[in-house]
């Protein structure tokens, strides 16, 4: 069984807007990010408070546990793509992703200015 979010680590992410393993360009209107996770390997909780989207570029399997307490598990094909366009602030959310599956998770992800 899977545990949610510590009250710690989701205080520290709070202050880690680092959504990605590779930050390949920032305009200033824009971040782009490169995410690759290994088997088993997992991106540290960290959060969401402004318009992005990803793209995954692989095949694969993960598994995010949220602020709120929910654990989430997704199958993911490659080029599946989501867009939250309208988190700011107020109601950005915290999560982690951890690749539960067999390959190399893959995505890229850009990040809008609000």
């Amino acid at each position: 069984m899977t545990t949610p979010l510590t009250g710690q680590e989701v205080s520290r992410a709070r202050a880690n807007d680092r959504i990605g393993t590779d930050l390949v360009l920032d305009t200033g209107a824009m971040r782009i990010w490169h995410l690759r996770l290994a088997p088993g390997e997992t991106l540290p909780a960290h959060r969401h408070d402004r318009p992005y989207f990803w793209t995954v570029l692989t095949d694969g399997k993960g598994q995010s546990r949220f602020d709120d307490g929910r654990v989430v598990d997704v199958t993911y094909h490659a080029g599946d793509t989501k867009h939250f366009d309208d988190l700011k602030s107020d109601n950005g959310f915290v999560h982690d992703l951890t690749n539960t599956g067999d390959d190399e998770l893959v995505f890229v992800t850009v990040e809008f200015d609000q």
